[in-house]
This record gives structure tokens, sequence and C-alpha cells, in this order.
């Protein structure tokens, strides 16, 4: 139960992740709530999820209005500005609003590409996560993500990966754990192809889970050199997510 407001102290923070039977995915979202509240004492930070795992945005939204707050601030934790984006999220606010003591919810934009352009922390927080896997030179990527049938939403993931293979100097496709094609296994195979020997594989996931294990065996067993590890908790998507917070350009408000 969150705690009463208090006089002048920072708006308490929400992150809503997507959620999964894979008790790992919610793990990782309480570790990045933790990262967060390090990085910014004095700022409440509550993790929920929109399905499999409790408790919910309108809960959580609901149990901070009860104590006291007027405001909070909600962050998508998601990659793309797909369904969830669009449909839940707001559906989510507008069920808290409507049954609670007045709350003035601002809604951030997602962690993906918000105006066609890669957030420099999103990049960095790849390029951690593949440099932890050691591969060595490689000559060739594949950013492989959770997919969508939101044609909008893949291109965004398409903006992400041309500014990977620019970071790197290489080429980079993308695949997709459901939903579209390619898979990672087909992706790595193609680029094998058409003449890459190593070629590494970038995980566009927040959070371990059956997609990403799906992304690994199958890239691995393609040819991949090394298979990132999700986002987790790594300081760049902190950064990224507290940049979000601190965006008041973006506004999705309801009294």
């Amino acid at each position: 139960m969150p705690g009463p407001a208090v006089a002048g102290g920072a708006d308490p923070v929400v992150l809503v992740a997507h959620g999964s039977r894979d008790p790992r995915a919610a793990d990782a979202t309480r570790a990045l709530a933790r990262a967060m509240s390090a990085a910014r004492p004095g700022t409440p930070v509550w993790a929920s999820w929109l399905d499999h795992t409790e408790p919910g945005p309108t809960e959580v939204l609901r149990d901070l209005a009860v104590a006291g707050h007027r405001r909070a601030v909600l962050v998508p934790l998601l990659l793309t500005a797909a369904y969830h984006h669009r449909v839940d999220i707001p559906a989510a606010v507008d069920a808290a609003v409507r049954s609670g003591p007045p709350l003035a919810v601002r809604v951030t934009d997602v962690l993906g590409p918000a105006d066609d352009t890669t957030d420099p922390a999103l990049l960095a927080g790849l390029c951690r996560r593949l440099g932890e896997t050691s591969p060595g030179r490689f000559d060739a990527l594949v950013l492989a993500a959770a997919g969508t049938r939101d044609a909008r939403a893949r291109r965004s993931v398409g903006r992400v990966a041309d500014a990977l293979g620019a970071q790197f100097g290489v080429p980079c496709r993308v695949a997709y754990a459901s939903a579209a094609p390619p898979a990672a296994g087909v992706a790595v195979s193609r680029l094998r192809a058409s003449g890459a020997r190593r070629v590494a594989v970038a995980a566009y996931f927040l959070a371990p889970g059956l997609f990403h294990d799906a992304v690994t065996e199958a890239a691995r067993v393609a040819g991949a050199v090394a298979v990132a590890a999700p986002l987790t908790d790594a300081p760049e998507l902190v950064e990224l997510v507290l940049r979000r917070v601190d965006d008041r350009r973006v506004r999705a408000s309801t009294d």
C-alpha cells in the first residue's frame, strides 16, 4: 500500500510492465524499480503489470489516491507504442480515475523511439548488454524483438536496428519472437548466407522470459556467436526511464 502523500514531495512513479507467466520477468521489473529509487532518492517508485502479476496499474493508482497523492506519473515499460500503449494503459488509468479520489495521471511515452529518433540511452543499454556477452569481433547484427502486428511499431524497431548497426558499422537486421517474420534463426541464417561469418544478436527485450529464451536457442542453432541479455535494470535503462518521467512534453492526463 503506497504511503501518504508528503507535502512538497516528488510525484510517485508507477512503472507498468506487460507481465509474463515467467517469474523472471516480474523480478526484472522490481529490480528496475529498485534501481530507479536508488538513482532518485525521495521519489516513490511502484511496479505494476498489465497481466499475470499483481498488482495492476489501476490498483496502484487507486491506492496512491487513497493515500493522499493528487498526482502520479505512469511509465509504460514498453519498447513500442502498440496495442498495450494505445488501449490497455489508458483503460487502466481511466478505471482508476473514475473509481477513486481525484488523481491526475501523466502517462509518458514508451521507451522506444518516440519521435523517429532512438534515445542514446537505449542504444547505450543495448551496446552494454551486447558487450557483456564478449562476442569479440562480429560482422553483422540481429536486433531481436518480441514482435507485433502493428506496422508502425515494427517501423520503430527498424529505426533502432538502423541506429545500432550504424553504431557498430555493420548491417543490422530485425527479427521477432512472435507475430511477424523473420524469426531470429532465419535472420541469422540470412546474414550468414549473404557472407557474414560472425553474427551477434542484440536483445530488444526489457526482461527475460520465454520469448528471449526462444530467440537465444534459435539464434545459437543458426550459428550466432553471441546473444545478449535483456536490458532489465541496466543503468542506461534507468536513465531513459527517468528521462521519460521528467519529459513533460508528452501528456495524457485525466483529473
